[in-house]
């Protein structure tokens, strides 16, 4: 088995290299995909661009995790930045008459130049997820921090210059029901903030858009609120799965879809479809999403997705030996695709056409107050303020590591934010409440509150108040020199007036008892401890001496 796995990869480096000399020669740069009002045209020609297109993101099973001899330097396979993966699937994705996929992850430290190359001579775009499954915007708990902020600007760092990028996704389902619509604002601080720091960096205008789901109770909201304001995506897609098997317009809710969305100031397409209730897929709502009824809305969609994976949604099988199989639900999406063939507009008349002049941006927004299922607030987070946070870890007296544990680290916040006020880490997605720090990074946030309860105990030792090798003394703060040299005196300032200030009215919450045990706390303060033990030994000796004058 070893064996045929080492020939393989013999094989398609060879491949490779024949594949890099002719890529020298043969280069194609496709022409940008850029949008007018709510369509996507071909910059070169002005032909209104639909995508044909598919989801293309490979994990790694359990098999290949258990039979792992080495540990892999990310938790994620990033198809873009292995040529072995990316030739070998090509041809696959031009057979299936495709124009565009979407991959879900990359890893912005390896090199795309091989892969891009490749996907641009056969006509292919990309459209690219921002985050990664440890470092995105989470739903239960949203904050537009520091590390977010720059892993985002790592991937268009690492993948700006392909002209055949035709997109990022700032977000995927992060508001998915209503329970937590209060982290949409942070997905739009992102696209805010994304666009800008696009333009700041004088790369091409680069589309940033959003990925819903499907849920009756919010899609209408979300819709709203993503196409409103100043800070509007520029695309908008849905991961639709309301039509299965053999069903039709009228009765798959493509219809009411397709109604809602006349109108809709900026594009709109599926960004996932393919339900799997029946297998194989016969992908008969390609033909509707491509017809004249649906059209002139969408602007296309893409399936999910390319590799059959234990969801059991994939068109090919990847075998041990890295060998492709095509399964039958891959033959149905190459006719169907192959069939699809939607009637455009010229840019030219399109924006002549009394649809483009009709076409009004969202000035209003959802608003929250009124509305029992929505609760999104129109004041977004600010921008993430690296230099300030960034300040923190040479200021205070209280450093933390990250915590492999997420558990331990919420067990410490609920801890300190007893002890000290918490409000200016604080991210209120509803009311639009955001704290001075709420930007920073989760260690960054948990070490100025800590060094707030630091300096409420007044011990003057070189000691924090937790236990935890997560958590350590910082040396640096004590060094005037580093402080001003890398923080500016209003920040300075800002940070001495968090941590010094004793907040007046704070509900103290008592130390648990198994906490106590286990030792994760170090006790308040040893003076207050001593003083404690010694009016209790002298209550109890003035108790014992009047028992006996008693007796």
């Amino acid at each position: 088995m070893r064996l045929h796995i080492i020939l393989f990869f013999c094989i398609q480096l060879l491949k490779l290299t024949d594949a890099a000399v002719i890529a020298n020669v043969e280069n194609k740069e496709l022409p940008v995909i850029e949008i007018v009002g709510s369509k996507f045209f071909d910059s070169s020609n002005g032909e209104q661009f639909y995508m044909k297109g598919i989801a293309y993101q490979p994990s790694r099973s359990i098999e290949m995790l258990e039979s792992a001899v080495d540990t892999f330097e990310t938790k994620y396979i990033d198809p873009l930045a292995d040529p072995i993966i990316c030739l070998r699937d090509i041809p696959y994705l031009k057979k299936l008459n495709i124009n565009t996929i979407r991959v879900y992850t990359i890893d912005p430290t390896q090199s795309h130049d091989v892969c891009m190359q490749a996907l641009s001579n056969e006509g292919i775009y990309v459209l690219l997820d921002l985050a990664e499954p440890d470092v995105s915007i989470n739903r239960d708990t949203p904050t537009w921090d520091v590390n977010i902020w720059k892993r985002y600007c790592d991937v268009i760092d690492s993948m700006h210059q392909y002209s055949n990028l035709l997109g990022f996704f700032a977000g995927n389902e992060v508001t998915n029901d209503i329970t937590n619509t209060d982290a949409s604002p942070f997905v739009k601080a992102a696209i805010r903030d994304v666009k800008k720091y696009i333009q700041a960096k004088g790369y091409r205008s680069i589309p940033v858009g959003y990925s819903s789901n499907d849920d009756a109770d919010t899609r209408d909201n979300l819709a709203e609120y993503f196409a409103c304001g100043e800070y509007a995506a520029d695309f908008y897609g849905i991961n639709m799965y309301e039509w299965c098997g053999y069903s039709s317009y009228g009765t798959s809710g493509y219809k009411e879809r397709t109604k809602e969305f006349e109108g809709y100031p900026i594009p709109v397409f599926f960004s996932e479809f393919g339900c799997n209730l029946i297998r194989p897929r016969p992908f008969t709502e390609v033909s509707a999403l491509f017809g004249a009824k649906m059209s002139s809305v969408w602007s296309g969609g893409l399936a999910y997705m390319y590799f059959e994976e234990e969801n059991e949604y994939g068109i090919v099988k990847v075998d041990e030996e890295l060998g492709v199989t095509e399964l039958e639900d891959f033959k149905y999406l190459q006719k169907e695709f192959g069939m699809a063939s939607p009637k455009g507009v010229k840019k030219e008349d399109y924006i002549n056409s009394n649809a483009f002049k009709k076409l009004q941006q969202l000035e209003t927004c959802p608003q929250p107050q009124y509305m029992m299922n929505w609760h999104a607030t129109n004041n977004i987070p600010p921008a993430p303020d690296v230099k300030k946070c960034s300040c923190l870890e040479n200021v205070l007296p209280c450093l933390v590591l990250p915590f492999e544990n997420a558990e331990k680290e919420k067990e410490y916040f609920n801890y300190v934010c007893g002890q000290v006020d918490c409000s200016d880490i604080k991210a209120n997605g509803e009311y639009g409440e955001y704290g001075e720090f709420s930007s920073c990074s989760s260690n960054q946030k948990l070490a100025l509150q800590i060094s707030k309860l630091y300096n409420k105990l007044g011990k003057n030792v070189n000691e924090c108040p937790i236990s935890d090798r997560n958590v350590y003394f910082n040396i640096k703060s004590q060094r005037k020199s580093l402080q001003t040299g890398k923080c500016s005196d209003v920040t300075l300032q800002t940070i001495k007036n968090a941590i010094i200030t004793k907040p007046k009215n704070i509900v103290q919450e008592p130390v648990k008892e198994e906490a106590t045990k286990e030792t994760p706390y170090r006790r308040t303060s040893g003076a207050d401890n001593n003083s404690l033990t010694y009016s209790g030994c002298l209550l109890l000796v003035f108790s014992i001496f009047v028992m006996t004058l008693v007796l």
